[in-house]
């Protein structure tokens, strides 16, 4: 059974701005992200975030990928290359992908996370694969391009649906959603030539495959350059994968 489609909009605050022109295309993702990036003039310091403190804690939906080898190599492969630019490497337990926020911590009224989990349950999709390719970014970060877009759209609306159903406002609409898998973060303002040069020179290196069989509902913080969580409850995605 092919996944739904599920329209996406123009976001001047999204990267990328426009969504490609398919959805399912791992080849037609990839090239869209990589001219996304490769016309950046200038990046930010990702971690200028106002708000955020070492204390800061929030709950979070993620897909994390503490069993993927694979990836693992991947990231650590190009971190190497990346090196030299300064940049602030994701450690190989951190990687992943943010889907939407939840709410902070200490704020949430008592109970209301396991309400989201029941609501949850009944709707998520079932378990996918994803292919995370080599390299692209963003203004504050190079990342791995995943794709297809549609199986994450696809969880994202079903989480989404099942916050609203419990008065949570998502983050974002799916609509403005762009996944992507981060491996480092940049850390100052600076010239984005250097860093799509260094970029581009790993872009021939062979992607990997991702079997997505659950989601995570997590705890997240700040240590330092890096996001750490705990992990409050993994969800199944259950049934057999859809193409």
């Amino acid at each position: 059974m092919p996944w739904p489609h599920i329209p996406l909009s123009p976001d001047p605050a999204a990267f990328p701005a426009r969504p490609p022109t398919d959805l399912r295309d791992p080849a037609v993702i990839t090239a869209h992200d990589q001219a996304a990036f490769d016309a950046v003039e200038t990046m930010v310091d990702h971690w200028d975030r106002p708000g955020w403190t070492a204390r800061t804690r929030s709950y979070y939906w993620m897909l994390t990928f503490p069993d993927s080898p694979a990836l693992a190599d991947l990231a650590r492969r190009c971190q190497r290359h990346l090196a030299p630019l300064g940049l602030d490497p994701v450690p190989a337990d951190g990687l992943h992908i943010t889907l939407t926020r939840v709410g902070p911590a200490g704020a949430l009224p008592p109970g209301l996370l396991d309400d989201v989990i029941t609501a949850a349950l009944p709707l998520l999709p079932t378990a996918f694969r994803l292919r995370a390719v080599p390299l692209a970014g963003s203004r504050g970060a190079v990342r791995l391009t995943v794709a297809p877009w549609l199986p994450v759209l696809a969880l994202h609306a079903a989480l989404g649906e099942a916050m609203t159903s419990r008065d949570l406002t998502p983050q974002k609409p799916t609509a403005l959603f762009r996944p992507h898998l981060s491996l480092a973060y940049n850390n100052r303002p600076r010239l984005a030539a250097p860093v799509i040069e260094s970029v581009t020179a790993l872009r021939d290196l062979p992607p990997v495959d991702l079997h997505v069989r659950e989601v995570q509902l997590v705890e997240l913080r700040r240590e330092g350059r890096s996001y750490r969580w705990e992990v409050v409850k993994s969800l199944p995605l259950d049934g057999l994968p859809r193409s």
